[in-house]
């Protein structure tokens, strides 16, 4: 499960870049019940979603042209420029370099060695997201990547990520989960899926895929369509794990929805709590 202490090497951000803010606030909205904080200049409009009043997200209009509509992950250091000489050091590139935000805290954007974007987070006033595992807001995070053992070399002499092998019931499937260094499976917050195990994922090319808790899947795959998105992957259900499916909003970013297994005690997992 996500850790709301944000251990380095955990996700503790989100965000969609969109080319239509209003498109995509009525589409969440609906399906969420997010709402929108507006970003000043000053962030170059760089909004926040929020639900209940705690955010859940960022969002910024990335022009058509220019940029897919897409979801992403970001994960804690507490020093950007060293995790960038990490990536560096183990294969990956930049995508942009390190740079200050305010007094909220420092953002690095990188490619990991098989191409998949994702962010880096170091918290000053802005700790994260302020909800997680709970019905609108982050549960889990996962990469598609054409090779699982290379991932896990890689994120693992990054951010010291620890990997566990996970027999998924009534299956022979093996899913790999990952937690911060110094935990233990109890906080894992992701998984690595080989590509080719899931065509429909591996047509976007190796990317990672936020996954947002809802009490339905069913009912959330149906109000995606009402309002404009699409059914990337129907709904399915996982034994010991939960009920899951992947969807696009109207502007083609992708994510997944997921009603986890209650564990003993009624509270609600994800794969490895």
């Amino acid at each position: 499960m996500l850790n709301p202490a944000f251990p380095d090497g955990a996700p503790n951000w989100v965000d969609l870049g969109t080319p239509d803010l209003d498109g995509a606030l009525a589409f969440y909205g609906g399906l969420f019940g997010w709402e929108l904080l507006p970003g000043g200049p000053e962030v170059g409009g760089y909004g926040m979603f929020t639900l209940e009043g705690h955010t859940v997200a960022g969002v910024m209009t990335v022009p058509e042209e220019q940029s897919s509509s897409a979801w992403s992950v970001y994960f804690q250091s507490s020093d950007v420029s060293s995790t960038a000489q990490l990536v560096n050091q183990a294969g990956g590139r930049l995508s942009f370099e390190p740079m200050e935000v305010l007094d909220y805290g420092r953002m690095g954007g990188f490619l990991d060695p098989a191409g998949a974007y994702f962010g880096v987070w170091q918290p000053r006033q802005n700790p994260g997201v302020g909800m997680i595992q709970q019905p609108g807001s982050l549960l889990w995070v996962e990469l598609y990547t054409p090779d699982v053992p290379a991932a896990s070399r890689f994120f693992g002499d990054v951010f010291r990520w620890k990997t566990e092998p996970l027999k998924v019931e009534g299956t022979e499937y093996v899913y790999t989960t990952v937690h911060p260094a110094g935990t233990g499976p109890e906080l894992s917050f992701g998984g690595l899926v080989t590509m080719s195990d899931v065509p429909a994922e591996a047509a976007r090319g190796p990317h990672w895929l936020p996954y947002f808790e809802v009490e339905d899947v069913e009912g959330a795959v149906a109000a995606a369509k009402r309002l404009g998105g699409a059914e990337a992957l129907p709904p399915m259900q996982v034994p010991g794990v939960g009920t899951m499916a992947n969807v696009t909003d109207p502007y083609g970013a992708v994510f997944a929805l997921m009603k986890p297994q209650p564990r003993q005690g009624g509270e609600g997992g994800a794969p490895g709590d």
